[in-house]
C-alpha cells in the first residue's frame, strides 16, 4: 500500500509540474490549454466562488447570470464591460464606457489572464480577476501600467456569440 501511495504522489507531482510549465509558456494557439492547466492547479481551501492559483491568479465569481445561458468558450466572440486597476495603488488604468469590449476568447487577442478568467462565464456573470504579471504584461510597461504589475479587473459578461471565420478581431489586449 505504501508503494502505491508513493507512486500516486509521484505521478501527481509530475502532472502538476507539466501543468505549471504549460501555464508559464502558453502560446496563442494553446490559450485554452493554459486555462485548463490553471483549473487543474487551483489552491484548495479558497472561499466559495473564489479560485486561487499557485501563480497568484485569482477568479472571484461575484454574480451569477443565467445558469442555462451560453458559456464563453474558446473561439467564441465575447462582449464584456470592465474596469481595470493596479492592485498596488487601486488606480484605474482602463475601463469600458458605454460600448462593451469585444474579443475572441482563447486565441491570444487579450492577455492570458483574461483568456483564462473569462472562459466559462455566462451572460450576466460578474467576476473579479486578479492577474499576476506573468499572465498580464510581464516586465513590459504598457501605457500607464508599470512593469511587473498585478492587475485587477471587474468584468461583466454582456454578450456571447459564435465567431464567424470571416469576422475581424478587436484591438489587442485591454
Amino acid at each position: 500500500k505504501q508503494q502505491q501511495k508513493e507512486q500516486q504522489q509521484k505521478q501527481q507531482k509530475e502532472q502538476q509540474q507539466k501543468q505549471q510549465q504549460a501555464v508559464k509558456t502558453p502560446d496563442a494557439k494553446s490559450q485554452n490549454g493554459a486555462a485548463a492547466a490553471l483549473a487543474a492547479q487551483a489552491v484548495p481551501g479558497a472561499k466559495k466562488g473564489v479560485k486561487k492559483y499557485e501563480n497568484g491568479f485569482e477568479v472571484h465569481s461575484t454574480k451569477m447570470g443565467d445558469p442555462h445561458g451560453k458559456l464563453a468558450k474558446s473561439g467564441k466572440k465575447v462582449c464584456v464591460k470592465y474596469v481595470g486597476r493596479l492592485q498596488k495603488s487601486g488606480k484605474v488604468f482602463d475601463k469600458t464606457d458605454k460600448k462593451p469590449f469585444e474579443f475572441r476568447l482563447g486565441v491570444g487577442e487579450v492577455i492570458k489572464g483574461w483568456d483564462a478568467g473569462v472562459e466559462g462565464m455566462r451572460v450576466g456573470d460578474k467576476r473579479k480577476l486578479v492577474i499576476p504579471p506573468q499572465m498580464g504584461y510581464g516586465s513590459q510597461r504598457m501605457g500607464t501600467i508599470p512593469p511587473n504589475s498585478v492587475l485587477e479587473f471587474d468584468v461583466s459578461a454582456m454578450q456571447l456569440q459564435q465567431q464567424h471565420p470571416a469576422a475581424a478581431g478587436p484591438a489587442p489586449a485591454p
